[in-house]
């Protein structure tokens, strides 16, 4: 008898963003030179004070387990950085230190969602977001937002989406794939209405320190008493740190379900990586210089990307406000011909564009919204300026 997929597993999505980073890379084994946009991963090394601490990590014998939730300096250094940043009060057994923010999003949803219940996702949304919901037998209530609105949920389109079986919103913000961000009252008005309809919110706020513009930042707990009771917050080193690599994340949670979490973990993964836990409170606890320097970086890079676009006609996108992505409009690039080859959908569009023009970008579709295309700008303003070149050229039939 032949081994047969659960029917679980059989309903999983690959990662789109990841499809597009091997087809990307595959061309470039093939000795093509190729410029990827589709990656969410910062272009910057890991700081030297964060590589230099996990290496004294590993003389210091840091090399065995850990506990599974993560070492208490981490946990207690996690606390402090959203006790000194947003006011907000956690203890060490809130906290669970996991194998990258996507990890502690899986842990979130297992621990909390029962098969049959609902989780409303404002969309675009990541690509991972439904499909972990799915696997734990619940069901990703996708809705959609507006290009005028940057993307961002309305409380009417909140309301509207809940149903008696909804238990959940998950609220990305800064946004990946979109780089809206929220406002203080905006997101009070979304917490009300959770509150309203006793919702539990999952807020990823792993771009929290990539924001432009001078604006300042909302850890969702805050907006309103009693709401850090009702909310789960992750985070993570990897976008604010230049560390993906290292695979350390974690989530904030009310002590009841961390303790949960922390036993599913148990049986999961055991611990994460003890030197990266070491790396992570290093970087946590050393000189934020250099968070500084790459936002700075990144701003400028944003608002070149943003000019091009800008520059194209019948091209359109909403300002990114955070993050490192521009989600622009191609709907009216679609149902064209370019070098021979029809394209119809988004999804057509990118794969031409780098089949022809080696550009990597990822389809909007996606991140459930058809039409767009999602550029990253954790790219050098060289490559940058190169893709934009090669898009203009694209879209122009050249």
């Amino acid at each position: 008898m032949s081994i047969e997929v659960s029917k679980i597993v059989q309903g999983v999505e690959p990662s789109a963003t990841l499809a597009m980073s091997a087809k990307a890379k595959e061309l470039k084994a093939q000795g093509e030179t190729v410029y990827n946009l589709s990656v969410g991963e910062p272009d910057f090394d890991t700081p030297k004070h964060i590589c230099d601490a996990a290496i004294e990590a590993m003389r210091a014998g840091h090399t065995r387990y850990t506990v599974a939730s993560g070492i208490p300096e981490l946990k207690a250094a996690v606390c402090a950085d959203y006790k000194n940043r947003f006011g907000l009060d956690y203890k060490p057994t809130q906290v669970v230190i996991s194998n990258g923010a996507k990890h502690s999003l899986h842990n979130a949803f297992f621990a909390t969602l029962n098969p049959g219940d609902e989780a409303i996702l404002p969309a675009p949304c990541w690509v991972s977001y439904a499909e972990l919901i799915k696997l734990c037998g619940a069901k990703p209530t996708i809705v959609q937002t507006r290009e005028e609105d940057s993307f961002k949920l309305t409380p009417e389109a909140f309301r509207a989406a809940i149903t008696p079986k909804t238990r959940m919103l998950l609220l990305c913000n800064p946004s990946n794939p979109t780089g809206s961000c929220y406002t203080c009252d905006e997101l009070l008005e979304l917490a009300k209405i959770a509150v309203e309809n006793d919702l539990f919110v999952v807020a990823d706020e792993i771009y929290e320190r990539l924001v432009y513009d001078g604006a300042q930042f909302t850890s969702f707990p805050t907006v309103l008493d009693g709401l850090q009771e009702r909310s789960i917050v992750v985070n993570g080193v990897s976008k604010t740190y230049a560390m993906t690599g290292w695979r350390i994340g974690w989530l904030m949670a009310p002590e009841n379900v961390a303790k949960k979490i922390s036993s599913l973990q148990s049986q999961e993964t055991s611990n994460p990586c003890s030197l990266s836990q070491y790396a992570a409170l290093a970087a946590l606890q050393g000189d934020q210089a250099c968070v500084a320097e790459m936002r700075a970086e990144f701003e400028k890079r944003r608002d070149y990307v943003m000019s091009r676009i800008a520059a194209i006609p019948g091209m359109s996108a909403p300002k990114t406000g955070g993050a490192f992505y521009v989600f622009f409009n191609i709907r009216n690039f679609l149902g064209k011909d370019y070098g021979g080859v029809r394209v119809e959908t988004d999804k057509d569009w990118c794969l031409e564009l780098l089949q022809q023009k080696k550009v990597a970008t990822v389809m909007g579709s996606a991140f459930s919204a058809p039409g767009y295309a999602r550029a990253s700008f954790a790219a050098s303003m060289e490559t940058l300026k190169t893709a934009f070149d090669r898009i203009e050229e694209f879209v122009a039939g050249k």
